[in-house]
């Protein structure tokens, strides 16, 4: 059977399934100290994305969600990168998940006239670090980011990426 991927927008309908994705990844893969408390946003997709202009998009395959990708939209023309995650065992070159998700937040920013793109991650996401560089963003001191970009507490290193 070929393997069918489609990208599509999510919303509340959806948080079940967003919840047994990403969580699992943040808790057990990369054992970083977060609960669902302290991600609200996942609980009221609409609310925290979409309501203010970003959104939220999920990679399928075959009909199963295995990656995400998510956009605040914080004014300023400008947006801020949550949620990237993907199922480990659906990672890297042969189906391009991430890539895939990538062009799709990038499509709607171009839609909607965003032209910067910002996101924060942590130190020991390696491969994520590769993945943001290899595709054109530029390493931030925290410093350096706008007094709109809206941080998190375990995050520790920045990007940034300008569209136009």
């Amino acid at each position: 059977m070929k393997n069918i991927i489609t990208i599509e927008e999510l919303n509340n309908s959806h948080s079940e399934s967003i919840l047994g994705l990403i969580l699992p990844i943040q808790q057990i893969e990369f054992n970083v100290a977060v609960t669902l408390e302290g991600q609200p946003d996942l609980l009221d997709i609409e609310k925290y994305y979409i309501k203010e202009g970003g959104g939220f998009w999920g990679a399928f395959l075959n009909g199963n969600l295995v990656g995400t990708i998510a956009l605040i939209n914080t004014g300023h023309k400008a947006g801020a990168i949550r949620k990237m995650f993907v199922k480990k065992e659906f990672r890297g070159k042969d189906l391009l998940i991430s890539q895939q998700l990538l062009k799709a937040l990038k499509n709607y920013c171009i839609y909607k006239q965003i032209d910067d793109l910002y996101l924060g991650t942590i130190d020991v996401l390696k491969a994520a670090h590769r993945f943001y560089e290899k595709n054109g963003f530029e390493r931030l001191t925290k410093a350096q980011l706008p007094n709109y970009f809206p941080t998190m507490m375990a995050e520790n290193v920045y990007y940034h990426f300008k569209i136009k």
